[in-house]
């Protein structure tokens, strides 16, 4: 059985929203399905979208644990987005956490670092 995850995102400025998370995952939107929304793909059959909802917006909390951390966090580093924190678990689990225009949380999580 497949299953096709849509993790959502309120925003109350879908422009600036949009550039953001453009920078964010380093390419537009995957598909847009309408004018107040934008859908990127972080992998196969699991999706991000950004939707304009103001009276929701700031409130998303969504994390994406990735095998490529150290790249994909260099990349975002690289496009000008500065994580609002990292921090290491004691497990030895990275996270990195980003905050957009509204305050909505997105990190990028990754296992112990190999060195």
């Amino acid at each position: 059985m497949t299953i096709d995850l849509f993790a959502g995102i309120a925003v109350s400025d879908y422009p600036a929203a949009l550039a953001w998370y453009e920078r964010l995952f380093g390419s537009p939107p995957a598909f847009e399905p309408n004018d107040a929304e934008a859908v990127w793909e972080v992998a196969e059959h699991r999706y991000v979208y950004v939707v304009h909802l103001p009276e929701r917006a700031g409130h998303s909390l969504t994390t994406v644990f990735t095998a490529d951390f150290d790249v994909r966090l260099a990349a975002v580093l690289v496009r000008g987005l500065v994580p609002a924190s990292r921090e290491t678990l004691e497990n030895g689990v990275r996270k990195a956490t980003f905050r957009d225009p509204d305050g909505n949380e997105f990190s990028f999580g990754g296992s112990p670092s190999a060195g």
